[in-house]
């Protein structure tokens, strides 16, 4: 796999946002590339009701391959234009070196805003959203909380396609054998182009940085290839 140990800077109107306020620390101990490919599915059952299907794949140099296919399943209420309420379940195999080594459960709650402020000739978006965790034959549920921001910025006005970024960082709001931080744990930062494929799909293709903080040890600093397809039916 190919490294992406190189750095994307972004330009002074990117940083006008605070998107990235909360930036991952300059160093860290052990730097992993990695290639994340994914595809989402979003169906309006009808106006207020939508059910989203999604389904990634991980895939770490360190690793030696796959080790996660995350696939969630959401069912949401639309409250408003902009305000829509969901609530779901996530099916999370984790494995080594290609093998599966343990179930992960999660039962997921969100709130996503979408474009509610113009910034220039961009849009900002918002999500919270809560997770329990469980894992079969592993004690303990974890509970933790992840707040999301995104900037869509179309590269000419009125086109389509789009630089995007976004900032997401995580926090456990408890311990477990598995979840052994509390307090802030990781943070992803995207940079990303996103282009209409047809007049329902999107593809979206980027660098991702995902730093986590390791107890007792070394942090983390992944480097990811993002390449994704969102379907809107």
């Amino acid at each position: 796999m190919i490294p992406f140990s190189a750095r994307l800077r972004a330009g002074p109107p990117l940083l006008a946002l605070a998107l990235l306020s909360t930036a991952a620390p300059a160093v860290a101990a052990g730097d992993d590339p990695q290639l994340w490919t994914g595809a989402s599915a979003t169906v309006k059952l009808s106006d207020h009701w939508r059910f989203s299907q999604d389904v990634t794949a991980r895939f770490s140099d360190h690793r030696s391959g796959l080790y996660e296919i995350e696939m969630n399943s959401l069912l949401g209420y639309k409250v408003s234009k902009t305000t829509t309420v969901w609530a779901g379940y996530t099916h999370d195999p984790q494995y080594a070196e290609g093998d599966f080594r343990v179930m992960e459960h999660r039962a997921r709650e969100q709130v996503t805003f979408d474009n509610i402020a113009s910034l220039g000739r961009g849009r900002l978006s918002a999500r919270i959203r809560t997770e329990q965790r469980w894992r079969d034959g592993v004690d303990g549920t974890g509970w933790r909380v992840r707040p999301y921001v995104k900037y869509t910025l179309p590269l000419k006005k009125g086109g389509k396609t789009a630089l995007v970024l976004s900032s997401e960082p995580f926090f456990n709001l408890n311990s477990t054998p598995f979840q052994r931080t509390t307090g802030f744990d990781r943070i992803r930062n995207l940079v990303a182009l996103s282009t209409p494929l047809s007049s329902k799909i999107t593809a979206e293709v980027g660098y991702l940085n995902q730093y986590t903080r390791v107890r007792n040890g070394p942090d983390t600093d992944d480097h990811v290839a993002s390449v994704s397809l969102n379907i809107a039916l």
